[in-house]
């Protein structure tokens, strides 16, 4: 069963967005750019590296580099449970 968005901010997952930076198969000096977004888990991030080995493995272009910025939208701490609400005219 798939985790929605919050229950996976909850569990401290972050928003992980990585820039890969690889040559073009036919023409070595030309770069080329891919953005690629996941909610992933820092400091090891599973799925940023199992994207790049996966890259590595079946992508024909050979990876120059890859700039990734990681930032948690919310954390345990922050959410609160409220149970009723108050309107006031």
């Amino acid at each position: 069963m798939q985790m929605s968005e919050t229950e996976m901010m909850l569990r401290g997952y972050g928003l992980t967005t990585a820039e890969v930076f690889y040559r073009m198969p036919d023409y070595k000096n030309v770069l080329n750019t891919f953005v690629w977004q996941e909610y992933d888990l820092a400091p090891d991030h599973p799925k940023l590296f199992g994207f790049i080995e996966f890259w590595q493995e079946k992508i024909e272009g050979p990876l120059h580099s890859v700039r990734f910025t990681h930032r948690k939208m919310i954390s345990p701490g922050e959410w609160r449970n409220v149970v009723g609400e108050f309107t006031y005219h």
